[in-house]
């Protein structure tokens, strides 16, 4: 499709303006103040969408999704084409999801079947984290790692928790190997982080009932700021980079500025959840519904990730993304056996968007696109052709109204988990049109294009 957008205002982490976009053959091809449709070779083919009192953004990056995954004898509401369609409501066009470390297979293996299933069924473009778990680390790490990055992925996640899954990677010299490996070959570690022995410890003396209000008791803060001093030593000791996911907490981000003050790489993401919503969930009747790990914190945590996303400290806001139905989630009372995850990947931008207007002074709009496009596309090894607003780019682009205020509901979002955690929340900000290399895949709240759309974008640390 050849795409004329003509009056909208380009907005990129650096700069505001108004001007013209013309699409040809999935790329941006020309950016100006005014580009008339003879000027172009094939002006009879070309389809005019007027952006008048517009803005117009890269599209958006989740650079944290966990579509279709297979956990605790279930799978998660939002399958790779509910999921990817879902995220093109909310303006994002490229996700980065992840890939289990499977039992009995090496990295690439994994890797290799989770692209098999997502090929032809996601609906936007995807990259991945390769997970690297304690149960499956061995002496091919080192021939591993390379041949992952010839396939196109960067970034490795690794877990502080989960010993009892397997998850767990706990050994010192293996987490030096894995650090150093990455190191070498410009690899980026991702961490989920809350410190097993902490975890295990407070399970083991805890004396009280097991509703869904005590999970922020069981799963304590302590335990994230602990397992980031001590995998954040280990990474700057290896001079390697290290990415926590879905920051949750003051104490964690304490030791993320620590070590930063050290001069080690840390890398800091957290999600709308532990921006917004802190452990008073937890007590509802529905509790369980706002369970995920790490917990939710107090309102004083809210604040100080707040401040940290105004100052400039946060990298990233993504959403950790992982559904499970209403009937999945309040099928257990026991927090133990509730299914941790909430959906988000849709809200990250309107409920970005409402806190930039409410600290307008603070957080401008440019900074809003660094933190849910631009930053996790470089970070991530996909910069510019995902990210940006340059000529010769992929054509991801959204339309939003900045202004419109709206209710946030149950009934208006698009994820097969039914709900939101948001629900009757006024925000502002609009997705009006999503645009995939030069597609027009979500316009006026429908989705429109053709299922299995979505490619696989290679990262090039």
């Amino acid at each position: 499709m050849t795409l004329l957008i003509k009056n909208g205002t380009l907005v990129d982490d650096k700069l505001i303006y108004k001007a013209d976009i013309l699409i040809d053959n999935e790329k941006i091809v020309k950016i100006s103040p005014n580009i008339s449709p003879e000027s172009f070779d094939h002006s009879a083919n070309i389809k005019i969408l007027d952006a008048s009192g517009r803005y117009i953004m890269p599209g958006f990056i989740d650079a944290h999704t966990h579509f279709h995954l297979v956990s605790r004898g279930t799978v998660t509401a939002d399958d790779f084409e509910n999921g990817s369609e879902l995220a093109a409501f909310g303006g994002v066009t490229t996700v980065i999801d992840f890939s289990d470390h499977e039992r009995g297979k090496s990295l690439t293996e994994s890797a290799e079947d989770r692209l098999s299933e997502m090929n032809g069924r996601m609906q936007i473009d995807y990259s991945l984290h390769q997970g690297v778990y304690g149960h499956g680390f061995n002496d091919s790490i080192s021939k591993e790692i390379p041949k992952l990055k010839d396939m196109g992925i960067s970034a490795l996640k690794i877990f502080t928790t989960y010993k009892e899954t397997g998850y767990l990677l706990e050994n010192e010299k293996q987490l030096s190997e894995l650090f150093r490996l990455s190191a070498k070959y410009n690899m980026l570690v991702t961490a989920h982080c809350e410190y097993n022995p902490i975890i295990e410890s407070t399970f083991k003396n805890y004396k009280g009932d097991f509703s869904p209000s005590a999970h922020a008791v069981l799963r304590p803060d302590t335990a994230e700021s602990e397992a980031i001093r001590i995998y954040g030593e280990i990474a700057l000791k290896e001079n390697c980079p290290l990415y926590v996911v879905h920051t949750s907490s003051e104490k964690g981000y304490e030791e993320i500025k620590k070590l930063r003050n050290k001069g080690a790489r840390v890398y800091m993401e957290t999600t709308p959840t532990y921006l917004f919503l802190d452990k008073t969930y937890l007590q509802n009747k529905d509790g369980a519904l706002y369970i995920m790990t790490p917990p939710l914190r107090d309102k004083k945590d809210n604040t100080c990730l707040q401040n940290a996303v105004l100052n400039g400290d946060v990298d990233v806001v993504a959403s950790d993304h992982c559904t499970f139905t209403l009937e999945q989630k309040l099928s257990h009372s026991d927090v133990r056996s509730t299914f941790p995850g909430i959906p988000g990947t849709e809200e990250i931008f309107v409920l970005l968007n409402t806190f930039r207007l409410s600290n307008s002074d603070l957080f401008s709009l440019n900074h809003m696109v660094d933190l849910i496009s631009t930053q996790p596309a470089k970070l991530f090894g996909i910069y510019p052709e995902k990210g940006s607003l340059k000529e010769g780019t992929d054509a991801d682009l959204v339309i939003v109204d900045l202004d419109k205020e709206w209710i946030l509901t149950n009934d208006t979002v698009h994820s097969n988990a039914k709900y939101t955690a948001y629900n009757n929340v006024k925000v502002k900000g609009f997705v009006e049109t999503t645009i995939l290399r030069g597609e027009i895949i979500m316009e006026d709240n429908h989705y429109v294009s053709k299922t299995g759309r979505g490619r696989f974008i290679k990262q090039n640390l």
